[in-house]
């Protein structure tokens, strides 16, 4: 599947995100992102609540609310300027805030990287995306459309420096993602993982040997010539002192 998509990438989605990028100005994709983002917003509210974030649920409804009257339909971000910051919640993130793991690691044709979990709220979310749910169905294909293109659009400087780094774009990706959703999951403040070194000191020290009685000191030997230094000198020692 990974294949798939990156093949699908380089014959359409890149060259027609590049012609994107060169056609449309820079201001107009800042205006194209933020109506976008204030759809999701919704999105947002909505798993606000289901975390129980009853506080941040309140702000981005206030976002969906600034931005599609004062913002036109949320092209500019009025809400951001007046300190109601823009959050990132969804399904997936929802289930792992309830203890749900990720499951295995997943590529999703034309979606990418994924996991159980995530392609669970992924479907989750697009019933109550309003983009998703535009009618007629011409007009939502349509918007389903450009939402890929922009957003394929501000992955190019992000693809540019994966290329010069020059490392396995799976791995790369499969570590990335799931880093970044185990981090999204616990807003940015997942739990440390447990070193080895410090799981060997947590742990109890083995017994230790049972001490044993010394043994007497053996009689000193009688003192003969053969015993003197002089003669102790040619007698050669064994290795170790070893008997």
């Amino acid at each position: 599947m990974y294949t798939f998509n990156d093949k699908l990438d380089r014959a359409v989605l890149k060259p027609v995100a590049e012609g994107y990028k060169t056609v449309v100005p820079a201001g107009g994709r800042v205006m194209i992102n933020n109506f976008f983002s204030n759809l999701n917003d919704v999105v947002v509210t909505l798993n606000d609540v289901l975390q129980f974030k009853f506080a941040q649920a309140v702000s981005d409804a206030g976002r969906v609310v600034i931005n599609t009257t004062f913002g036109a339909l949320g092209l500019a971000d009025l809400a951001a300027a007046g300190g109601l910051p823009k959050h990132h919640e969804d399904f997936g993130q929802t289930l792992g805030y309830w203890g749900i793991p990720s499951g295995p690691y997943l590529v999703l044709p034309f979606f990418g990287p994924s996991s159980v979990r995530d392609g669970v709220g992924l479907y989750a979310d697009s019933i109550t995306s309003p983009a998703i749910n535009v009618r007629p169905v011409a007009a939502r294909n349509e918007m389903v459309v450009l939402d890929g293109v922009r957003m394929r659009a501000n992955l190019l400087d992000s693809e540019q420096l994966l290329n010069i780094a020059g490392l396995d774009p799976y791995s790369f990706m499969r570590d990335a993602y799931l880093s970044h959703r185990q981090s999204q999951v616990y807003d940015g403040h997942p739990p440390m993982e447990k070193l080895e070194d410090e799981e060997d000191e947590d742990s109890p020290p083995p017994p230790s040997a049972p001490a044993t009685k010394p043994a007497a000191p053996a009689a000193a030997p009688p003192v003969t010539p053969a015993s003197s230094p002089a003669a102790a000198s040619a007698v050669p020692a064994t290795p170790g002192g070893e008997p």
